[in-house]
This record gives structure tokens, C-alpha cells and sequence, in this order.
């Protein structure tokens, strides 16, 4: 028994002195817990995507609609953006023909617009159109439903708000309560409403049976029908601006998320083979030639961007035979988009063998980097399902501009003066990343 115990405590001190078995045994689990309890809203009182950006173009002097539109400014999981700036700094409100023009940057991808006519001249109702870039299906169902809920929980009582209104103007205010009156009873008939109920209702500018807090006493017919009629009156037209033409929605964003954590996995495991080369003396007889320090450090780079260059390409078209992902309609893009993600990748491989001290160090660091980057760099679920500071955060990552790349290219069908900002926002990561990679690499040990 004592030398059992002796044995165990030995596995403990030598379990405790390899920090990457301590980091790989609880730190990244705890990261990847936390994460997934931010996207799934385990820590918040709110679920779902957060702070997406919704463009809203008002053409519509109707207070109805701005009542509306402050509705959806209260609702989370938008950003309501409504005037853009202009080339002297001034706020200028948007219009539909510029929204469209930046669903194809990616500025916006969900956009409403209302007409001028948005609540009709001569008749009740409300018009609007919902303009959409879905190119990750679950935020877009999401963010429809989100939308849906808003426009048809606040619409019905600003459209009896202004059916009062314009009535009152119309036949004067007495003649408004005898229609009123009327109209409960012929809507308590049809629906099985209570008809005291039905006229407060209306009283207080709602429709009953379709708003909060209001409940029809009719069977399952009388819901139905409740809902047909608000559907007659309030017209939302979806146009989708991006995208038709993709045939796997899902494949064509996963795809290249997967790709881009196993060039991470790889790049970073062919960086960290300097050490096995320090250890066997090769850097010692490689520099007793006119060979330099840089020298070696850029052949590890350029072999890694060659090999991350081909595995993106080849994974793209194993998606290609495997579930049908258009790779080459916008094949010399994608092909870009590729090598800015590649050298960005490699880069970050060589800062992991320079910023550590062992081949297991620079494993245990990279298998935390990688898992983390990729959970909220949008490779394995939206970015915009967490929290708005993780949503800051992924911006710098690497996968993050990664997928904000392969989407312009396989989704967009973007021109290469479209994908310059991402790519070179990819290259300035790999220049820094390799900057520091080459000052830390010139004054490390040669030999371990």
C-alpha cells in the first residue's frame, strides 16, 4: 500500500509540472464550456443572436411607422442602423438603392424597407420589405422570426391606432365610436370573442385575439382566422439579394470552417517540427553556412503556405464532389482568399514556435488558440448567436476574416476589388504575426 501511494504521488508532482497536461486537462475545456454556454445562453437572460445589424430604409412619413421602428429598436438581437455618413462626415438617412449596393460588400445582410405608401392612402394596412443576404441559415431563420414577432405584435394596435385616427377625421369622432361598437360586435360574432372585451380592446388601440394580453375564447377556426386576417393586412415582401444561386446553403458555409481548423491543426504542427530540428543539431550545422537565422525561419514559412494553400483548395473540392459546393464559378477568387488564409495561418504557426520553449508547450498553446479561435471566429456557429464583446473579439482572429472571405467568394460571387479589404486584412495579421515570429526567433536559443 505505501508503495502504491508512493507511485501515485510521484504521477501527481510530474502530472503537475507539465502545464500542458494541466492546460489540455481543465483550462481548455473551461474556455470551450464557457463558450458554448454563450452561444446557447446558458449565463443570459436572452437567447439567441445579438446585436445584428438590420438596415432600415424609411421612406414613409407615417407615425405608425415609426412607432414600428422603434419596436425593433428595442429588441436585442438588432442593431438598427438608419442613416449612413456622407463624404463630409454628415449623417444622411439611407435609401433602398444604397442598401442594396452594400449587401454586396457584406455590410448588410438583413435590410426593411418601407414605401412611401408603406400604410396605404385609401385603405387599412401596412407594406414593408424585407430584404435578405441568408448565407448561414440558422441566423436567417432566427433573425426572420425575430422580426416577424416584432412587426406582428406591435403592427395590429398602431394599425387601429390609425384606422381610429383617420376615421375620426373622416365621419367625426361620434360616428367613430358607433363604428366601433358595431365592429365588436361583428368581430366578438366571427371570432368567439367576448364582446366588452372586443370594444376595451379596440378602445385602447388593439386588435383582439392578435396582441399581448389578449386572448380569443373561440376554438382553434377562430385563432386561424384571426391570423389569416392579419396576414391580409400586413404585406411583408422578402427579396433575397444574395446567394440564389448556391445550392448547398449549409455545406457551402461549413466547409470552409472545418477547413480552416485542421490548416490551422496543420500548419501549426509543421511550425513546431523547429524544435525536433534544434534538438538533432540541425540549426547549429545549417548555420555554420551562409545560411541565416531568417533564412530558416522563411522556408518553414513558404513550405507551410505552399501545403495550407493546397489543403484549403483540395477540401474545397472534396465539398465540391461530396455535396455539390460551387468552387469554380469564382474559382481565381477563391483561390485568393485561399493563400491570404494560408499565409495568415502559417504565420500564426511560426508565432507559436517562437513564443515557446518546447515542442509540447507549442501543441498544448496551439490546441487552445485554435479551438477557441474557431468557436468564435464563426467556423462551427454564427458569430452573431454570442455575446457582443466575444463578437468584438472574433474580429481578431484569423478564422474570423477566413470565413468573412470564403463567404464573399462561394456566396456573394464577389469581384476581386470586393475581396481586397478581407484579404488584406488577413495579410496585415500575417505581417505582424510574422514580425514578431522573426525578432523573437533571432534572439531565441539555437539548440535545446
Amino acid at each position: 500500500m505505501h508503495l502504491l501511494l508512493t507511485l501515485l504521488r510521484k504521477d501527481f508532482l510530474n502530472f503537475r509540472k507539465d502545464r500542458v497536461a494541466v492546460g489540455l486537462t481543465f483550462f481548455v475545456p473551461v474556455v470551450l464550456i464557457y463558450v458554448f454556454g454563450q452561444v446557447f445562453g446558458v449565463t443570459r437572460t436572452d437567447t439567441g443572436p445579438v446585436g445584428i445589424k438590420l438596415a432600415v430604409v424609411n421612406d414613409s412619413r407615417a407615425p405608425e411607422v415609426a412607432s414600428l421602428i422603434a419596436a425593433l429598436k428595442k429588441e436585442s438581437a438588432f442593431r438598427v442602423v438608419e442613416t449612413r455618413t456622407d463624404e463630409h462626415g454628415a449623417p444622411q438617412p439611407l435609401t433602398e438603392e444604397f442598401v442594396r449596393a452594400e449587401f454586396k460588400s457584406d455590410r448588410y445582410r438583413f435590410a426593411l424597407v418601407f414605401p412611401a405608401d408603406a400604410t396605404g392612402d385609401a385603405q387599412f394596412g401596412l407594406r414593408m420589405k424585407f430584404l435578405t443576404n441568408p448565407r448561414n441559415e440558422i441566423e436567417t431563420q432566427t433573425v426572420t422570426g425575430l422580426l416577424q414577432k416584432t412587426v406582428y405584435t406591435a403592427a395590429p394596435s398602431l394599425l387601429m391606432q390609425s384606422m381610429r385616427k383617420q376615421a375620426a377625421e373622416v365621419i367625426g369622432a361620434k360616428n367613430t365610436d358607433k363604428f366601433y361598437g358595431e365592429m365588436a360586435g361583428a368581430v366578438s360574432r366571427a371570432f368567439g370573442f367576448d364582446e366588452a372585451k372586443v370594444r376595451d380592446a379596440m378602445t385602447r388601440g388593439e386588435l383582439p385575439g392578435l396582441n399581448p394580453g389578449t386572448t380569443a375564447e373561440g376554438g382553434a377556426g377562430e385563432t386561424n382566422a384571426a391570423a389569416g386576417f392579419l396576414d391580409r393586412v400586413i404585406k411583408i415582401e422578402k427579396e433575397q439579394l444574395a446567394g440564389a444561386q448556391v445550392k448547398n446553403v449549409g455545406a457551402t458555409r461549413v466547409v470552409g470552417g472545418w477547413a480552416m481548423m485542421f490548416l490551422l491543426f496543420s500548419v501549426s504542427g509543421m511550425a513546431t517540427s523547429l524544435f525536433e530540428e534544434k534538438k538533432a543539431g540541425l540549426f547549429l550545422r545549417l548555420l555554420s553556412t551562409p545560411v541565416r537565422r531568417a533564412h530558416l525561419l522563411g522556408s518553414k514559412y513558404v513550405f507551410g503556405i505552399a501545403i495550407g494553400l493546397v489543403q484549403l483548395v483540395a477540401l474545397f473540392f472534396a465539398g465540391r464532389f461530396m455535396f455539390g459546393i460551387d468552387v469554380t464559378s469564382n474559382f481565381a477568387n477563391l483561390v485568393v482568399i485561399c493563400l491570404a488564409a494560408a499565409v495568415a495561418c502559417t504565420a500564426f504557426g511560426m508565432l507559436l514556435a517562437a513564443i515557446t520553449r518546447t515542442q509540447a508547450a507549442a501543441q498544448g498553446l496551439a490546441t487552445l488558440l485554435i479551438l477557441t479561435m474557431s468557436s468564435i471566429g464563426g467556423a462551427w456557429f454564427p458569430v452573431s448567436f454570442m455575446p457582443e464583446f466575444i463578437q468584438q473579439l472574433s474580429k481578431l482572429t484569423v478564422v474570423y476574416w477566413a470565413m468573412e472571405g470564403f463567404a464573399q467568394v462561394l456566396w456573394n460571387n464577389c469581384t476581386l476589388l470586393e475581396l481586397m479589404p478581407t484579404v488584406g486584412v488577413l495579410l496585415a495579421m500575417a505581417a505582424a504575426l510574422v514580425g514578431i515570429s522573426l525578432w523573437r526567433f533571432q534572439r531565441g536559443p539555437i539548440f535545446e
